[in-house]
């Protein structure tokens, strides 16, 4: 039975990622993995060097990304809510 993981930070996911695409491609490659998914916090900046790293090692790439979602729209903040004055919708 196959097995793929789907949840993957690399090092472009600030202070949560430690993995580097080169090494989880050469890691995939010798566990004989089928397909192996990114899903950085926030950001697609690895996307392009997944994909082409983990393709080169004949793994099936998995394009995802950890994302935050907010009620609401930006306009809807009030002088109360001061935590949320850098909050990005």
């Amino acid at each position: 039975m196959d097995f793929t993981h789907l949840h993957l930070h690399t090092e472009f996911s600030l202070l949560d990622g430690a993995s580097r695409i080169d090494d989880v491609a050469a890691r995939a490659r010798e566990l004989n993995m089928s397909a192996i998914a990114i899903t950085d916090h926030g950001v697609m900046y690895g996307v392009v060097d997944f994909y082409r790293k983990v393709k080169e090692a004949g793994i099936k790439p998995i394009i995802g990304c950890e994302m935050y979602v907010a009620p609401g729209k930006m306009t809807d903040k009030t002088r109360e809510m001061k935590e949320y004055s850098h909050l990005v919708l």
